[in-house]
């Protein structure tokens, strides 16, 4: 399966690594809906905050399973072929979510 990226690259998914990653976010897109949810229905803000910290917590687990997939493919894969400049990309995206 190909990803909707904005650039020109794009990676061929196994049919599990694609139905996990869809099944991960489509859990995070509902719990964002339940914190827009909460809000309109002036929820305790503790009760909003927990279920932020949930919903931040499966976007991270959701970035660490990508992460994981693509240095195991991707990046071995263009290292091996010679392409090095993949791991300056890998630390810059690395960079990006470790702010």
């Amino acid at each position: 399966m190909k990803d909707n990226c904005s650039c020109e690259r794009t990676k061929d998914r196994s049919p599990e690594e694609y139905k996990d990653l869809m099944n991960r976010l489509s859990r995070i897109e509902g719990q964002i809906r339940g914190l827009k949810r909460m809000v309109e229905e002036d929820a305790y803000c503790p009760d909003i905050l927990n279920q932020s910290a949930a919903a931040s917590a499966a976007l991270s687990s959701f970035n660490r399973v990508l992460m994981s997939n693509h240095i195991k493919s991707c990046v071995i894969d263009d290292v091996r072929a010679g392409n090095d400049e993949t791991v300056d990309e890998l630390l810059g995206v690395l960079q990006k979510l470790m702010k």
